[in-house]
């Protein structure tokens, strides 16, 4: 009995020993909304320890220090949306108006550049949802489509721009509303959001930057739950890490999806600060995740922020 006695004292130590010892921060952190009050949040990049951001409806790029948020660009008739770092150390900018354009800016939102038709002179109509640049240097685009309540056009596609090119070139037609796109670590495979649809689709990028072999790549409906009966209940942005796998957005989803290089889910981070998911970006190091939220989806003023979520190998 006085075995059971000390073995019992010693399995209730338990937890204190596991605290005292530091264990128990393995425990996820909760969710924490580090920027309020935006309208339209998409786009987080952070860079050099400060956050970038904007917001569509109030056509803004924003950098958050970690104390204070400051507009750096204010751009009417843009629609500021997806937002990729080149290694010139300088952003592309999505604009989601339409028609569409693709801008260049400093780290202080001076417009560099702007682009407003592809190379042979054909308007970027839809407007541009998103956009990535990879470690060469290349970058692709997506092209929209109409804002509809019914969305019946699938005229979405995808446009490359080569390093040091001046022309942003069309490779891609057919995509339902084309969102999200992200590059594999080794250059050879493009992701392509399919927001009407649920899906995601992947080509392989050949050496001149040209597309090919597309094919279903995730329909989310047969990886998760679906929160919301609409059109638009689909993957929205999406990032690429270091190992290659995806964390795409789901819009009116309310969470972000972690895939393997093959499709398979990893992980699912619910976020509890609303349904409409827009984008995800990698923060310290890559222990934490950046996500741009609206509360609402059916909000016309899209109303939401930026959370702070710890990420999971």
């Amino acid at each position: 009995m006085a075995i059971i006695r000390a073995l019992t004292r010693t399995i209730a130590a338990l937890p204190a020993l596991i605290l005292a010892l530091g264990i128990a921060s393995a425990a996820p952190a909760a969710e924490v909304r580090v920027v309020d009050g935006l309208k339209g949040p998409e786009g987080p990049l952070y860079v050099d320890g400060n956050l970038y951001y904007v917001g569509w409806v109030t056509g803004t790029l924003s950098r958050w220090d970690g104390t204070r948020s400051v507009v750096l660009n204010d751009q009417k008739a843009c629609g500021h949306n997806g937002l990729a770092l080149t290694p010139r150390k300088t952003f592309l900018l999505a604009c989601t108006d339409d028609p569409g354009a693709i801008l260049e800016l400093d780290l202080n939102g001076k417009v560099l550049h702007q682009w407003s038709a592809d190379s042979t002179g054909r308007p970027f109509k839809g407007g541009i949802n998103d956009v990535v640049v990879a470690p060469s240097g290349a970058a692709y685009a997506t092209l929209w489509g109409p804002a509809t309540d019914n969305p019946t056009a699938v005229i979405g596609g995808v446009l490359y721009l080569a390093p040091g090119a001046k022309d942003w070139v069309r490779v891609a037609d057919g995509l339902n509303y084309a969102n999200g796109v992200g590059v594999s670590p080794d250059e050879k495979t493009l992701y392509v959001s399919e927001t009407v649809g649920n899906m995601i689709q992947k080509f392989t990028i050949n050496k001149d930057g040209t597309l090919s072999d597309r094919s279903n790549f995730a329909l989310l409906t047969l990886l998760t739950d679906s929160k919301a009966r609409s059109w638009w209940l689909g993957p929205d942005s999406m990032k690429v890490d270091a190992k290659g796998d995806i964390y795409v957005a789901q819009w009116f989803g309310g969470k972000i999806l972690k895939l393997s290089p093959e499709g398979k889910l990893l992980h699912q981070f619910d976020i509890k600060a609303g349904d409409g998911t827009t984008n995800v970006a990698f923060g310290e190091g890559g222990k934490y995740l950046y996500v741009t939220v609206v509360t609402d989806p059916n909000d016309p003023d899209a109303k939401g922020g930026v959370v702070k979520i710890p990420n999971v190998e």
